[in-house]
């Protein structure tokens, strides 16, 4: 293979998760709560009433979940860190909890003693409880502000000497449109009093928007006057957002997904990216919202203007756009994956608002590119496959939609790298494993790992297969040599782990949980459902090797 279809030297890739998606063990170890925790147990509020309590239990598996990172050979891996477990209440003058701030400290230890770089994320949507009911959370921006960089503070200290890639903030349109808006996410404000029973969806939303970018400027300014010399990291803010296509070529169809793009690439990144990257909201914007769209000060926009070291892009999808839209989060443009023929955009996933298209990926990496002349670091992409929590486990770990989608997104990326020369520098496709996934519940499934809940077991899926094979094909061979001798040396000595019958498990502990002990019917059974997997994993093994 020539070397124009590698990856670039340096690139990195892995999987990524998030704190309260996955960790579990909610009142352990002095952790508080955080806004996702009541939320979630209210009737209604998931669609299966699963909350996070339990999650994947990873708080408590974590060496057998950095094992299997492991055992993928992943350069990366993208986790967030739990506020609320770091400091319990929150706030810039509430207790620091020290065994939060050393498990995070082992973690990231275990991850570089099996060659492992972590890329952190500070916040993914988990606010402390504490801060929510004293002083109403992300729309005081006096307290938060103050709150946020004092948290960012202990973070860098405590881990900053071993973590070379920083997110601030994980998606912000989310915290503001689904937590603000449409009330469906936590804290749960809206103006639909059927739904919430406080809240204002014309005003806060953008209010929560405007500072949460200034929290995460300020983190960032902290850390490059404070930290960045010593410690030599980057540091950005990750934002979601899809392509948006014209539904036809009339006039007005072509100008409804220009402002798709200008006012939120299907879900507004730009009412974030152009102050951080450019300085300024788009017009259209201003144009929408008028009088309730907040503004910087002079002072404020000097710090937010240029508050990234990179791109952070989470995207999925890509939607077609028609003029005459009603609904203002939007853009007031109206979305569809239906072609005017009838057709259907691509393959439909589990969730209503995703389709398998890769040429949309291309064009957005190519579009971001020419608009913010940024590095790209691509941090979530990923398929959840219809039906896959309703089938068996020896069915859903043949994931053949989801491998379809990573084959043209993969192709997309390298094309964009190599073809139109677009500054790429990572790809973690979302998730690592099935977890808990917000509003959804337990019933939509994005990992390339499956997870039984009820055992906590996982299964590689045939799409990790696909992903490892391919990141191995394409990595550029002296990236691939000098990381594989890294961790050839950071992995001598250190305890080994086993992947046998689709599960990981460390050799200095092979207790099984209750009920699975080895002999027993249930192991029996279950040793004979995992027993096809065996070929699969020494696969991937050998992929790795």
């Amino acid at each position: 293979m020539s070397p124009s279809h590698k990856l670039p030297k340096d690139f990195i890739w892995g999987f990524a998760t998030a704190a309260f998606q996955v960790e579990g063990s909610a009142n352990v170890d002095g952790r508080g709560k955080s806004i996702w925790d009541d939320f979630a147990k209210l009737p209604g509020k998931t669609l299966d009433g699963g909350n996070g309590d339990v999650a994947t239990d990873s708080y408590r598996l974590w060496k057998e979940d950095i094992a299997l990172l492991a055992s993928y050979g992943v350069r990366s891996y993208r986790f967030s860190i739990s506020w609320s477990r770091v400091i319990p209440l929150g706030g810039r003058n509430d207790p620091v909890n020290q065994a939060g701030i050393d498990f995070y400290s082992k973690f990231v230890d275990e991850l570089l003693a099996h060659g492992i770089q972590p890329f952190v994320t500070l916040y993914h949507w988990d606010l402390p409880q504490g801060l929510q009911d004293r002083y109403g959370g992300w729309l005081n921006k006096d307290e938060i502000v103050k709150d946020f960089t004092n948290y960012a503070k202990i973070c860098f200290e405590a881990l900053g000497d071993r973590v070379e890639h920083w997110l601030t903030i994980n998606e912000p349109w989310c915290c503001a449109i689904l937590g603000h808006g449409r009330g469906v996410f936590a804290p749960g404000r809206s103006s639909d009093r059927s739904r919430n029973p406080e809240g204002d969806s014309s005003t806060e939303p953008w209010i929560v928007a405007h500072h949460i970018i200034l929290a995460h400027a300020h983190a960032v300014k902290l850390y490059r006057d404070e930290y960045k010399s010593t410690q030599k990291g980057q540091i950005g803010i990750t934002l979601n957002g899809d392509w948006a296509l014209p539904y036809d070529n009339t006039p007005e169809n072509i100008a409804a997904a220009q402002h798709a793009l200008d006012f939120a690439i299907g879900e507004y990144p730009f009412s974030y990216a152009d102050p951080v990257y450019l300085g300024f909201y788009p017009p259209y914007m201003r144009e929408v919202l008028g009088d309730r769209m907040p503004d910087f000060t002079e002072e404020e926009w000097s710090v937010v203007k240029g508050s990234s070291d990179f791109y952070g892009m989470n995207t999925y999808t890509t939607n077609l756009c028609r003029a005459g839209g009603e609904d203002e989060f939007q853009g007031n443009v109206d979305y569809t994956f239906t072609r005017p023929d009838g057709s259907q955009l691509g393959n439909q996933a589990h969730c209503a608002w995703l389709q398998d298209y890769p040429d949309g990926f291309r064009q957005l990496l190519n579009y971001i590119w020419k608009r913010y002349k940024m590095p790209i670091y691509v941090t979530e992409n990923g398929f959840a496959v219809k039906g896959e929590n309703d089938i068996p486990v020896e069915e859903a770990v043949k994931d053949y939609d989801r491998i379809h989608y990573f084959q043209g997104t993969t192709k997309a990326l390298l094309d964009a790298i190599n073809v139109d020369g677009v500054d790429i520098r990572s790809y973690f496709p979302w998730s690592l494993l099935d977890n808990f996934e917000w509003a959804d519940g337990y019933t939509t499934r994005f990992g390339i790992t499956y997870v039984d809940y009820e055992t906590q077991k996982r299964y590689p899926k045939e799409s990790a297969r696909f992903l490892v094979k391919w990141f191995t094909e394409h990595e550029d061979s002296e990236t691939a040599a000098r990381l594989d001798k890294l961790k050839r040396k950071t992995t001598n000595g250190s305890s080994s782990t086993t992947i046998a019958n689709g599960s990981v498990s460390s050799k200095a502990d092979t207790k099984l949980p209750c009920g699975h002990e080895e002999g027993s019917p249930a192991t029996q059974q279950r040793w004979g459902i995992r027993a096809t997997f065996m070929k699969f994993i020494a696969a991937i093994l050998a992929f790795i090797r």
